[in-house]
């Protein structure tokens, strides 16, 4: 990716008051992030995706007491809400018998709430992320055991 295609996303950033922006190419990952529109962009470059930091590889071994279970992974990159409102419910707990298509949790990504399915039928085990928190692509947000 070139320096011009890098400063267009930046100026697209910008028009359009985006705080992030991730993309991954063959041999390169590129991740923008600025705090606020009134705050200066930082863009961040980071290493070619075929020699990532060993800490951020893969996500931590699960506990063997997890093994049986399956995550709910997140499809975006946004914030996490597990309630549709603030003063609502949330949408599953501990406990919660889920099916293909529960709604478990919306993620705001560039202004867009997008509810997010099971996709599998189970009981939700353990809830991994805290509400209104970042969630990345792939990351699970949820343990279900499948039955």
């Amino acid at each position: 990716m070139d320096m011009d295609r890098i400063k267009s996303v930046i100026d697209l950033m910008r028009e359009h008051e985006l705080c992030e922006f991730s993309i991954e190419e063959k041999d390169l990952k590129l991740s923008l992030k600025r705090g606020s529109p009134a705050m200066m962009m930082a863009p961040q470059l980071m290493a070619p995706a075929a020699a990532p930091a060993p800490a951020a590889a893969a996500p931590a071994a699960a506990p063997a007491a997890d093994a049986g279970l399956t995550p709910i992974a997140s499809p975006l990159v946004g914030t996490f809400y597990r309630a549709g409102s603030p003063d609502a419910e949330p949408f599953v707990t501990v406990g919660s018998r889920v099916s293909k298509d529960t709604v478990v949790c919306i993620i705001e990504a560039m202004k867009v709430m997008n509810e997010i399915k099971a996709e599998a039928s189970g009981v939700v085990k353990k809830i991994l992320v805290e509400n209104a928190t970042v969630v990345q692509f792939g990351q699970p947000m949820f343990l279900i055991e499948k039955g």
